[in-house]
Order: C-alpha cells, then sequence, then structure tokens
C-alpha cells in the first residue's frame, strides 16, 4: 500500500515490516530514530505501550488512548530527531463501518469483541458517535471494566456493559487478533451469544480476507465486511502524517486488494 503510494507519487522512499518484541519497542523507536526514518506504524500489541514511548502525544492518540503512528519531527534548534505519537485508527474503523457495512452509528447497539489497544480505540470512538448501546466483552474483565469506566466519565449518554448483551445487536465487531492463525477459534463464544442477534458483522482482520467469524456469519444470513477498509485509511492518513501530500487512495486500495489476495508468505 505504501510502496505503491510511494511508486505512484514519485517518492523515494520505501515501507519496510520489522518484528519487534514488546520488551525491546523502546529500542527500536530510538532505533528507526537514529536512522533518520520519516516514521513508524505500529500494530498489536504495541499500541498502548508506546504511549510512554513518544516525546509528544497529537491529539488523537491523547483521546483515543493508543499510538498506531509515529513521526519523527526535527527540533529546530537541536537538530534532534523528536517522536510524536498519532492515533489514525479511531477515523478509519468509523468511516470502513459507514462505507463497508453502510452502518449508522448514531443510535446502534454494539458487541464489542476485545479490549487490547484495537479494542480500546474501537470503542472510545463508537462511544464518540453516539451508539445507543455498547457491550465490552473480553477475555480478562478487567480491561473491558477499565474501558468502560472511561467511557462513562467522558460519554455518560452511552449505556455500556461488560456483559454480553440479552438482545439483538445492530453491529458485532471483533478487535481481538483471534483470526489471524488457521487455529484460532472464533472470537465469539456463541453460547454466550448468536450470530443470528446481529445484522452485521465486522472483523478487523484482513488477512485471511474471511475468517472462521466471518464465515460463520454470513452463513447466518449476516453482512460482513473485514478490516480492510479500515487498514486503507488508517494507512492513508499515516501516510499524509508522514510525507504531507495527500494520499493515491485508488492506489492504495488496488495494491492491498492485490496483497490480501495473492497467497500468504511462509515465515
Amino acid at each position: 500500500m505504501h510502496n505503491a503510494a510511494f511508486a505512484a507519487l514519485g517518492l523515494n522512499w520505501r515501507y519496510l515490516a520489522f518484528e519487534v518484541n514488546p520488551k525491546n519497542l523502546r529500542a527500536a523507536i530510538e532505533g528507526a530514530k537514529a536512522m533518520n526514518f520519516a516514521g513508524i506504524n505500529l500494530t498489536v500489541p504495541h499500541k498502548l505501550l508506546a504511549l510512554e514511548m513518544v516525546d509528544e502525544l497529537d491529539i488523537s492518540a491523547k483521546v483515543w488512548g493508543a499510538v498506531n503512528t509515529i513521526k519523527f519531527v526535527q527540533s529546530p534548534k537541536s537538530k534532534v530527531q523528536s517522536p510524536i505519537g498519532f492515533n489514525t485508527d479511531a477515523d478509519a474503523i468509523a468511516q470502513s463501518l459507514r462505507e463497508d457495512l453502510k452502518i449508522k452509528l448514531r443510535g446502534a447497539k454494539v458487541l464489542l469483541l476485545g479490549a487490547g489497544g484495537a479494542g480500546k480505540t474501537a470503542a472510545l470512538k463508537l462511544a464518540a458517535e453516539n451508539v445507543a448501546e455498547l457491550f465490552l466483552v473480553n477475555r480478562t474483565k478487567s480491561k473491558a471494566e477499565a474501558i468502560a469506566a472511561e467511557i462513562k466519565k467522558q460519554f455518560p449518554s452511552v449505556t455500556i456493559s461488560t456483559d454480553f448483551p440479552e438482545s439483538n445487536v445492530d453491529l458485532i465487531l471483533n478487535a481481538t487478533s483471534l483470526g489471524l492463525n488457521p487455529g484460532d477459534p472464533s472470537p465469539l463464544d456463541e453460547s454466550q451469544f448468536s450470530l443470528k442477534q446481529t445484522r452485521a458483522v465486522y472483523d478487523m482482520i484482513y488477512r485471511p480476507a474471511e475468517t472462521k467469524l466471518l464465515a460463520a456469519a454470513k452463513k447466518s444470513g449476516c453482512k460482513t465486511a473485514n478490516g480492510l477498509g479500515m487498514l486503507l485509511h488508517q494507512g492513508a492518513k499515516a501516510f499524509e502524517i508522514w510525507t504531507g501530500k495527500p494520499a493515491p487512495l485508488d492506489v492504495m486500495r488496488k495494491a492491498l486488494e492485490s496483497a490480501v489476495q495473492s497467497p500468504k508468505p511462509k515465515a
């Protein structure tokens, strides 16, 4: 996506992927800074950790409580690169839900699976979009309860629960990593809540393009979408933060679709 965009705009830039153990995240950020990187994207499980590892938080990272994009900015006086943390996920998830599922978020009832960095951002954004009811379900309930407490404080008009709904919802949103690997179980415990109790399911995972959750949701007659739209829009915003240029959305979308359809490289 990014390399295709760089080529389209004639930029002599390169986007590279690195696997970094969470305990080495601070060193990785410092290394990128030392090598004069323009910026970094962060994915699971680094988005919450990075909040404490940047020199400054953009308003987006402060509001949505996670960092998925870092830009290195050089101080005019000291000539030192300073990492600034941004969040481009929140607006991207809302935009993708509207475009790909035609969901009207205001007044909706949503079951959100996962309370990690992606889950927290999604929960806060959904609350800001004035959903009527939000059900946060996470394996470690205390994490969901912490987010629920924050939402109650910031968005008191939103009804929030950390249990499964007792009635139908408009949307189930998976913000966990369950589904990335073929052997993963579904993130939804259907003994607690049935897919027949929702009309739409969104999985933030985009590779595989159809997870077990989405396949089961289709069989149940739900409208479904994977996280490709979210990936596109958060990436486009990150591109603009780094380069200061409008992102070529069509080019980026085609590159993403081509990559997702191609066989996954072996580790």
